[in-house]
């Protein structure tokens, strides 16, 4: 599960975003003081509420075309990359695990670092449950993400050489135009979230699309909006969730229960970049032996930093800030 890790990288985060749902859900074993209260369950996440409110420097503004912006979107996350490499930020990852009557029987906390590692987004992992790594565990994740980058950087290779677009792990991308022939994106309207102008549209899969791959096969089963920010069209906010169960082997490959369903925010850090601020999810998937996941899921981002990475990773460090927290909801 560890070599599963979510990226920004265009308005496909509709999938990435499920990703992110699922390897946040990692089957740990150890438990400490510090992790919350299994009688405190994470509560589910609130929806916004849309308006129909203007802009007040513009109030006929026309809402814009959705199939351009949503292009623009695409091609705006590609050149974000060049800026979030200089980035790196502190999540706190918290799964409460559920069992047959929904009563929360496990609850863990992990902790990473994430940051960009030859131009291959990565986490490294720094505590479980309030713990730091031993010497160790410290030693043994060095290595897994000098082998997990490398990895991906081969995958990013290959997918060149066969002239597809792929993200920068290597995974092939979903285009814009690939999301159109697999559902439909309806009722653009403009919200304000966080204080800043943006544009909502939903978005629904078509079950009785052609997929080409299973990556597609997830979209398809998913309903969802997202909301994207006007100034700087780069997504804000996305919300998601499961129209039917998604099952692949007859559920001994995948399986992910229906009405599974998460929200994910960015956040614009130092004026000059997005980045993840938190995730909320509830539902159950599974992957193999990947990852196993039943319950709530709760990431939130913090810490951002920007650095200058030299040839043995050592940051030259300076803290910044974020024009919002990154709790805020949506407000109309």
């Amino acid at each position: 599960m560890a070599k599963l890790i979510p990226t920004t990288r265009t308005v496909t985060i509709l999938l990435l975003c499920c990703a992110a749902l699922c390897i946040s859900a990692r089957a740990q074993t150890e438990t400490a003081p510090e992790t919350p209260s299994a009688s405190q369950p994470i509560a589910s996440p609130k929806p916004p509420e849309d308006s129909d409110q203007k802009s007040a420097a513009e109030p006929d503004k026309p809402i814009p075309d959705i199939v351009a912006m949503m292009n623009d979107v695409q091609s705006n996350q590609r050149k974000a990359e060049a800026i979030q490499k200089d980035y790196l930020y502190h999540s706190v990852e918290t799964e409460q695990e559920v069992d047959d009557h929904g009563q929360i029987k496990k609850t863990t906390v992990t902790e990473y670092d994430h940051l960009w590692i030859n131009g291959v987004p990565m986490r490294r992992l720094v505590k479980k449950n309030g713990k730091a790594l031993t010497p160790e565990e410290i030693a043994k994740e060095d290595e897994r993400i000098d082998k997990d980058s490398a990895k991906a950087r081969e995958r990013r290779e290959r997918q060149d050489a066969k002239g597809n677009e792929s993200t920068a792990r290597g995974d092939e991308e979903i285009t814009v135009s690939r999301l159109i022939a697999l559902g439909a994106f309806t009722n653009p309207r403009r919200v304000q979230l966080n204080g800043r102008d943006t544009i909502a549209v939903d978005y629904a899969g078509d079950p009785k699309a052609k997929t080409r791959n299973r990556a597609e096969e997830v979209i398809r089963d998913l309903v969802g909006t997202a909301w994207i920010d006007e100034q700087d069209h780069m997504l804000a906010r996305v919300e998601g969730h499961f129209a039917n169960a998604y099952k692949v082997g007859f559920g001994v490959v995948a399986d992910i229960r229906k009405d599974t369903h998460f929200v994910w925010q960015q956040t614009k850090v130092n004026n000059e970049v997005w980045l993840p601020s938190n995730l909320d999810a509830q539902g159950a998937a599974r992957f193999l032996l990947f990852f196993s996941f039943n319950g709530s899921v709760r990431a939130v981002e913090s810490d951002y930093r920007k650095f200058r990475a030299t040839s043995t990773i050592l940051p030259v460090v300076t803290q910044v800030e974020t024009q919002e927290e990154p709790g805020d909801r949506a407000k109309p």
